[in-house]
């Protein structure tokens, strides 16, 4: 039997979603957490990958048992789990429904403050600009909609079967006060590192230190070599990942909360 794990994180305190023996991930305290309960050693598969310290506000990952459980397995996961790590639902799926590979749309938010601010530090990107063109940013991500090559936008290409990938939503959205702003791309994949990278280069794009027609000549020839600075980890948010069998809000308000007051894109 296969079950779908609807969850959310926070990943400050994580290097990253996925297991692997550099330090303390997501997965790696879900397994054990499992573990535990299941009295036997418990894998698990992910929707996908995040990096050191981004976020997820949806997140999903199958587990496969042999036998059904009698207790409330909800409630003592996230008993067991620590507060950065929350279990919203756990959903009996086929046998053959696959968590990251059934994915047909994955979104991401990311937020940036311009204005120093102790209580966003840790949660949004904290980056000194002033007068950030806005205009330009959003013209330039518009230009995402029109290529599916996206090579020169990752930071290992050559780990990847392809790099084509389809986005169908990319925006800039800011606040009245001018002072913060979100990023949101929409997407069936992403590669590696590739929306942090997208937005370093909208970024330089706002500063003037890259033109629109030097970004979109990465994506006219996706071989071309070129400086790539990912954008801060934490303002990044996994925040939305469908399938044809299954399409769940977000069980958490906190875009919500980032985007309080009024926004304009």
């Amino acid at each position: 039997m296969r079950y779908f794990f609807h969850i959310a994180y926070s990943g400050a305190n994580y290097s990253g979603w996925q297991k692997h023996p550099d330090g303390r991930s997501v997965q790696q305290v879900l397994e054990l957490s499992l573990s535990q309960i299941f009295k036997k050693e418990v894998w698990i598969v992910g929707c996908g990958r995040t990096d050191t310290r981004v976020n997820a506000s949806q997140f999903f990952f199958h587990l496969d048992t042999a036998e059904t459980w009698d207790y409330d397995l909800l409630f003592r996961l996230n008993k067991l789990l620590p507060n950065d790590i929350a279990v919203f639902e756990i959903i009996s799926v086929n046998d053959k429904a696959h968590a990251r590979f059934d994915a047909v749309e994955r979104c991401y938010n990311y937020f940036i403050h311009t204005k120093k601010d102790p209580f966003l530090s840790s949660i949004s990107s904290y980056y000194p600009l002033k007068d950030l063109d806005i205009d330009e940013m959003n013209k330039a991500s518009k230009l995402l909609l029109n290529y599916t090559d996206y090579t020169a936008f990752c930071k290992t290409p050559a780990k990847n079967t392809h790099s084509i990938c389809n986005i169908t939503q990319a925006a800039i959205f800011v606040n009245n006060a001018g002072d913060r702003l979100r990023f949101h791309i929409s997407a069936n994949r992403f590669l590696g590192k590739m929306v942090r990278i997208i937005v370093g280069k909208l970024i330089d794009i706002g500063t003037g230190s890259l033109s629109i027609a030097e970004f979109e000549a990465a994506l006219i020839n996706p071989q071309l070599i070129q400086k790539v600075k990912p954008a801060y980890p934490q303002g990044l948010y996994l925040s939305k990942v469908a399938y044809p069998f299954l399409n769940l809000p977000e069980r958490t308000d906190f875009i919500d909360l980032l985007m309080s007051g009024d926004w304009k894109p």
